[in-house]
């Protein structure tokens, strides 16, 4: 080379070119790989364990293997599980959409074909059959739309990578003597991502406590007979404690000056103490004889009120939300012909979404309102922490969050 000349550098190498229709691995995809690849290889050898357990709990060896040899980690199955949406939803959206005219044109449609099976259910356990049809409706669309996930994959992947694996495993246990017992084959076990399972969503330990052979097959089969579906559901409902021949509630109109600290579920008297206060039905039929009843106001002071009784704290035992079991009622009554809601509900109001919840909660919490734990939910502590807000600005104090109210709890 010349004197006085620098070095000539060699000429870099061609990048690697991907081959036709495939892209180049990114570091993001070579760990998202590496994780999946690790998750897979974790949940084989939890399963590994799991099943020396059903073994000593007394899960026949071939269950066992039908029900786990070809079992799947599911990360879909996470990413629900782990979801929390982040706008809540008002009453009145919720039960447009639950007890919509569709539904509740096939719910009429439903009795009238499976009269004979629903009919034989509510003799038997005094449950009635609307009622019965209802939660049918709530929980699959009547059998349109109970789930795709394999029962035994969505709990065992809950069992080892799930928020709550002590009750998945369990649960899972619980699966398996299901389909020990003949009741279904592991295949056909078939429900929702969080293990619930059939037409009227049964979770595996449910199943066990309160499922019926309603058609005397010798197996418990909430996925393909209705007899046993309607029996299975019926069974649970009168275990819980429903009273046969009370309503569940009624719409009422409150009183002047009604004192809304008193509509919590936790507040019951008699249907007639809240008559002698001025409790009136909205129709202006006397109150149904219902003891331990309560006033709901899902909405507040603006909107609809309840007068509710204990098989309506009966439906909260099948699904704990007080619109699902507004829906079950509702949705119940209007199989015959009944009213929905008569009041207007305030449409104009937006839902605070969890984030603004919590803040709603802390700035509470700040003011010396004690609202409890900041976790966006809003429970009975945070809407009595709401009330003696209200009550200290001079407004009604029904509890219920607004975004009015969040913005005066956080002005200087």
């Amino acid at each position: 080379m010349p004197a006085g000349s620098a070095p000539t550098a060699p000429a870099p190498a061609a990048p690697a070119v991907p081959a036709p229709g495939t892209q180049a691995a990114t570091p993001a995809d070579t760990v998202l790989q590496a994780s999946a690849e690790a998750d897979k290889a974790g949940f084989a050898q939890w399963l590994t364990t799991f099943r020396q357990e059903a073994l000593q709990a007394g899960i026949r060896p071939a269950t066992v293997a039908a029900a786990l040899d070809n079992a799947e980690w599911l990360p879909r199955v996470i990413e629900l599980d782990r979801s929390q949406p982040e706008f809540t939803r008002t009453p009145w959206a919720y039960l447009d959409s639950a007890v919509s005219d569709a539904r509740i044109q096939r719910g009429r449609a439903v009795l009238a074909e499976q009269r004979g099976a629903l009919d034989a259910a509510s003799a038997r356990y005094g449950v009635p059959a609307e009622v019965i049809a209802a939660i049918w409706g709530m929980e699959s669309n009547y059998g349109s739309n109970f789930g795709s996930f394999r029962t035994v994959d969505a709990l065992a992947t809950l069992a080892y990578e799930g928020r709550r694996r002590d009750w998945a495993r369990g649960e899972l246990l619980a699966a398996l003597r299901i389909i020990d017992q003949g009741d279904i084959a592991a295949d056909r076990m078939i429900g929702s991502w969080a293990g619930a399972m059939g037409h009227t969503q049964f979770l595996p330990s449910v199943f066990l406590g309160y499922a019926v052979d309603a058609d005397g097959d010798g197996h418990r089969d909430i996925w393909g007979s209705v007899p046993d579906v309607a029996a299975s559901t019926a069974n649970f409902l009168a275990r819980m404690g429903w009273q046969p021949g009370q309503p569940w509630g009624v719409e009422v109109r409150l009183p002047q000056g009604f004192d809304y600290e008193r509509a919590e579920l936790a507040v019951r008297h008699p249907s007639t103490q809240w008559a002698a206060e001025g409790v009136q039905s909205i129709d202006g039929q006397p109150l149904p004889a219902l003891d331990g009843a309560s006033i709901l106001v899902p909405a507040g002071v603006r909107g609809p009120a309840f007068l509710v009784g204990p098989n309506f704290r009966v439906l909260l035992r099948y699904n704990n939300s007080t619109n699902y079991a507004l829906g079950v009622g509702l949705l119940a009554r209007q199989f015959t012909g009944g009213p929905g809601v008569t009041a207007p509900w305030p449409r104009d109001l937006q839902p605070l979404t969890r984030t603004q919840t919590r803040d709603l909660q802390n700035a509470l919490n700040a003011r010396g309102f004690a609202a409890g734990t900041a976790d966006g939910v809003m429970g009975p502590a945070t809407r009595a922490g709401l009330r003696r807000y209200q009550q200290s600005i001079g407004q009604v104090a029904d509890g219920y969050p607004t975004l009015e109210l969040l913005q005066r709890l956080q002005a200087p």
